[in-house]
């Protein structure tokens, strides 16, 4: 079950505790709750002398998603797991846009302009908006779970694939590169590389088999690049036959496989950019920092036989995983959102202005992105609402719930639950 963070009254992370324990501090009124995402209770006494075990927080980065998750060393507990969702797609759109709406503005005033000076320069290490917004969101939720857990340790998986070990299956050097993890290596790049699919029939959802493009009773290699997946009847019904041989029948599968047989995986490169980049922002919080593959990861998951869910793959992440101890436990998904926009209007989709944008943040001591709990007593929309705002100079408001958009509800009726802070949470 997922534990409850708990400080004291000093803001000491102390051991996370049983939810049952927790209730009991709130009815007894020895804690109050201190912050709602994620869930955590403060006490009203020091407590120095408290003794603490050090967590290992787990990260597993993604394009989309990042998987975290918060791990006892010595038992294997997995004591608090969450998801976030990135906006890089959101944060890419919203560049092309502007960049349309400019070169739209620039092209209709024609008038001679002074050459302006080089701001073009990128620094060392530069990421374009839409990576370093996975690394900032990665890197604000470990500085949060620091004030609230005592983590001793972080680990992160630093690459899908360890390519080193596919070239060289015979590398020397360390004891978890032996054996069956070779082939954990291969398959998790494969079925990157061909979209979980029979590379002949495109079939999903079934067994696939490692197959050898030209095969190797004709002197095919075991080379990654002569390396596909196929399914069990397309596996048989080729045999030894080469792939020209094969598909003769059929050339517009053979140009479409051999190009792809050629084709590098810019995802997976990019992605790998953000977690070494990730790995020097983990590193510089001081604690010790421990890094796997991907291969690695799921090769400890399949051998504890859990399922594939983001937080799960984090649990199962470096050499230090133990025997997992997995009870209940429900991960807090986050959302990134951002802090909203510095537009000062808005634009058709000719770029040009049609809306006003009010420079006011707060309303009635509410501010859009805040997560309250209206208590609608009458009118007609009587009932309880729970959800995000978006805030109006007029002071009605409107709530993005569970259930729908509710449109209309005065401020008079809200309460804050948790104020905005660039996530959305779903408890």
């Amino acid at each position: 079950m997922s534990k409850v963070l708990i400080v004291d009254s000093e803001k000491r992370p102390l051991d996370p505790i049983h939810p049952a324990q927790a209730r009991q501090l709130l009815w007894q009124r020895k804690a109050t709750v201190f912050r709602r995402f994620p869930f955590t209770l403060i006490l009203k006494e020091s407590h120095p002398d408290s003794p603490v075990q050090g967590l290992r927080l787990k990260i597993d980065p993604g394009a989309k998603y990042t998987g975290i998750a918060l791990v006892k060393d010595i038992t294997g507990e997995v004591v608090f797991a969450a998801e976030i969702k990135h906006r890089g797609l959101a944060i890419r759109e919203a560049l092309t846009s502007r960049r349309q709406l400019r070169r739209s503005r620039r092209n209709r005033k024609t008038r001679s302009r002074q050459p302006r000076f080089l701001n073009r320069t990128r620094p060392k290490g530069w990421l374009p908006p839409s990576l370093q917004s996975r690394i900032e969101n990665i890197k604000t939720w470990v500085e949060r779970l620091r004030k609230f857990t005592p983590i001793a340790a972080i680990s992160q998986e630093l690459v899908r694939f360890d390519m080193q070990l596919m070239r060289n299956p015979e590398i020397q050097g360390k004891e978890y590169q032996q054996g069956t993890l070779t082939g954990y290596e291969t398959r998790e790049y494969l079925l990157e590389k061909w979209n979980r699919a029979c590379a002949y029939c495109g079939v999903k959802e079934v067994p696939l088999q490692i197959e050898h493009i030209h095969p190797r009773a004709k002197g095919g290699s075991n080379s990654i690049t002569n390396l596909t997946l196929s399914c069990e009847k397309c596996n048989r019904k080729k045999g030894t036959k080469d792939l020209k041989e094969f598909l003769q029948q059929d050339p517009a599968k053979l140009e479409r496989i051999l190009r792809q047989t050629k084709k590098p995986l810019a995802d997976a490169a990019s992605v790998n950019t953000t977690r070494f980049a990730l790995l020097e922002t983990l590193k510089a919080t001081g604690l010790p920092v421990e890094t796997g593959s991907g291969g690695l990861t799921k090769f400890n998951r399949s051998q504890q036989g859990l399922t594939k869910t983001h937080w799960l793959d984090a649990a199962c992440v470096g050499l230090s995983t133990p025997e997992l101890t997995i009870t209940g436990v429900k991960p807090l998904l986050i959302s990134a959102m951002g802090h909203g926009s510095r537009q000062s209007c808005r634009t058709d989709r000719f770029g040009f202005p049609n809306r006003h944008v009010s420079r006011t943040k707060f309303h009635f001591g509410f501010q859009t992105g805040d997560i309250v709990q209206a208590i609608v007593t009458s009118g007609k929309k009587v009932g309880i609402y729970k959800g995000r705002i978006a805030t109006r100079a007029s002071g009605s408001f409107n709530i993005s719930t569970a259930n729908g958009l509710i449109q209309g509800i005065s401020h008079r009726y809200c309460k804050h639950i948790h104020k905005q802070d660039g996530y959305g949470y779903v408890a």
